[in-house]
């Protein structure tokens, strides 16, 4: 039986949440936990932020790659997408508008936050993706309009990633440029599967815009 994330724990350190503060929603890879991406939280140095790390069940949104048929990664997909969609709902009813809400994910939890943000278009306060790209197989189609209404975006990725190919990464961007977000795409020769230092300047760089200290 598949276990939905309906639910399931969210850590959260920083500032309270709708004390004034910008949220960051952190969407851990696969095999991981929420633990895991917080551990971005130092190096990221903005302490004034609230950080909101959902759990996934059994450390996986989805089970197959995401550039899988869509119908071979349900329900968990589903179940993952109305997650931090619920998640979202929550922090935006505790005061804080979506133009404060930075949602960053790292390998299947950035392919996730890009999704989400794809089929729930907003004027967001920024979207990082590290190590990720849009879900679904070759040929996939995303939705249209420019919803995103200028949100900042940043996509890093290594040029030679075995889980991402640099294609669905250079289309991710493209899309998310044609919904009308503010797109900074980062490309980085034998990076491997990782957050490097300059991907922290570049998220460090996308709150300070939220945060508007720039």
């Amino acid at each position: 039986m598949t276990t939905l994330h309906d639910g399931s724990r969210v850590l959260q350190v920083g500032a309270p949440l709708g004390d004034g503060a910008a949220v960051v929603i952190m969407v851990h890879g696969r095999g991981a936990g929420p633990e895991n991406i917080l551990d971005l939280v130092g190096p990221l140095d903005r302490p004034a932020v609230t950080y909101l790390a959902p759990a996934a069940a059994e450390h996986s949104w989805y089970p197959r790659s995401f550039m899988s048929p869509i119908a071979e990664n349900e329900p968990k997909l589903s179940s993952a997408l109305s997650r931090i969609g619920a998640l979202v709902d929550d922090v935006v009813a505790a005061g804080v508008p979506r133009e404060r809400i930075v949602l960053l994910g790292f390998s299947q939890g950035a392919c996730l936050s890009g999704e989400f943000v794809v089929r729930h278009q907003a004027r967001y306060g920024g979207i990082a993706m590290l190590s990720g790209g849009l879900i679904g197989p070759a040929g996939t189609t995303w939705p249209a309009g420019a919803g995103l209404a200028g949100t900042p975006v940043f996509l890093g990725c290594s040029d030679r990633d075995a889980h991402i190919p640099l294609e669905r990464v250079e289309e991710s961007a493209a899309v998310l440029g044609r919904l009308g977000g503010d797109v900074t795409l980062r490309i980085y020769p034998g990076m491997g599967h990782l957050v490097s230092a300059d991907e922290v300047v570049e998220v460090r760089a996308l709150l300070d815009r939220v945060l508007g200290t720039v």
